[in-house]
């Protein structure tokens, strides 16, 4: 049984969105800057890099797994699934969403992505005031909050993240969403490209390492912001710093909502493979 006329008009637009993604050329600007932070970070003694992109590839598997295992995730599970069963009362664990129209899903899943791009607007806001402390968080707080979201996207679609290879892709997909625009093309194919038949998908079989020097766009961006943040804290408007935490927001939120759309994109398209799979 093909898939049907809404299934594959939502496919159309994965499809146009993934021709987007792949046909995107830089500007010169974007190439200057990422070419000057690649010169520089290749100053470094090289096991130096590799000693870097080790300890953060290592602190991305742990959070990975703290946010899983945590209450918060498991409660946010079982959110999913009472959604789910507002459509079908046999869900009874994430497998089961799979058996959920796609409009349904989309639904379920819209709901997880504006709240927590609400999440990271608040958060954002919050180190905009200023404080030094609050932006050494900022960082590791978006961390959380987008690799949660993916985790929840996943597990929407029917995917549980508890899997070597499910881990692993989730890493990959939040990886390959904070990536410069002109490599996520790349990123995404290579997704698909490790993604193999629907029974083989246990042990990951690709490479487990994520960060490299094209990924430092990312966290520079979030250094840069964190600096505007420290230069207008100062700038009072009625006694609340406006600027800097409009700045912080708007940093914050964009990222999330990149990360979201992409996470998204890769679920369903998942989804719907499996659904012309299942059905050949």
């Amino acid at each position: 049984m093909p898939l049907t006329n809404r299934e594959n008009k939502i496919l159309d637009e994965i499809k146009e969105w993934e021709h987007r993604l792949m046909s995107y050329e830089a500007n010169d600007l974007e190439l200057t800057y990422e070419k000057y932070l690649e010169s520089a970070f290749s100053l470094l003694p090289e096991n130096v890099q590799t000693q870097f992109f080790s300890v953060v590839d290592g602190w991305l598997f742990h959070l990975h797994a703290l946010v899983q295992g945590s209450q918060l995730q498991l409660d946010a599970k079982e959110r999913i699934l009472a959604s789910g069963r507002i459509f079908r009362n046999d869900i009874n664990q994430v497998a089961d969403l799979k058996n959920l129209e796609i409009d349904q899903l989309q639904y379920i899943a819209q709901q997880q992505i504006s709240r927590h791009r609400l999440y990271s607007f608040a958060q954002g806001g919050i180190s905009g005031t200023g404080g030094a402390l609050l932006l050494g968080a900022d960082i590791p707080a978006m961390a959380v909050i987008n690799l949660r979201v993916v985790q929840l996207v996943a597990m929407t679609y029917g995917v549980e993240v508890n899997t070597p290879f499910e881990m692993m892709t989730s890493l990959k997909v939040f990886h390959t969403a904070t990536l410069p625009s002109r490599l996520q093309g790349q990123g995404w194919k290579t997704l698909f490209d490790h993604l193999g038949k629907k029974g083989e998908r246990y042990f990951y079989e690709g490479s487990e390492e994520l960060t490299d020097i094209s990924w430092l766009n990312q966290p520079i961006q979030q250094i840069l912001k964190a600096m505007v943040i420290a230069i207008f804290r100062k700038k009072m408007i009625q006694g609340i710093p406006l600027v800097s935490m409009a700045v912080g927001a708007a940093s914050n939120y964009q990222l999330t909502r990149k990360v979201t759309e992409f996470a998204h994109k890769y679920y369903q398209l998942r989804y719907l493979m499996d659904r012309e799979e299942k059905e050949s």
